[in-house]
């Protein structure tokens, strides 16, 4: 359980459960890796923005810290 205080929300792992066709679950990665989708959000007015990672170094100011996820799915 997460409780967030300045929202006075409590989520729980059902909250992030969604149904994803098989079909849109990628079976391998792009060739160009940067290529890939990704999706922006603006944290003040809620807008969602569709771009590519190579985007990324767009959002980024000093001081961030980006988190490489290596995963893959089997």
């Amino acid at each position: 359980m997460i409780v967030n205080e300045q929202h006075e929300t409590t989520l729980t792992k059902q909250d992030f459960w969604y149904d994803l066709p098989e079909e849109l679950i990628a079976q391998k990665p792009l060739l160009k890796r940067d290529s890939s989708r990704l999706l922006v959000v603006n944290k003040d007015d809620g807008s969602v923005e569709h771009k590519t990672f190579s985007d990324i170094v767009d959002y980024l100011e000093k001081g961030d810290v980006l988190v490489i996820n290596n995963s893959k799915v089997i």
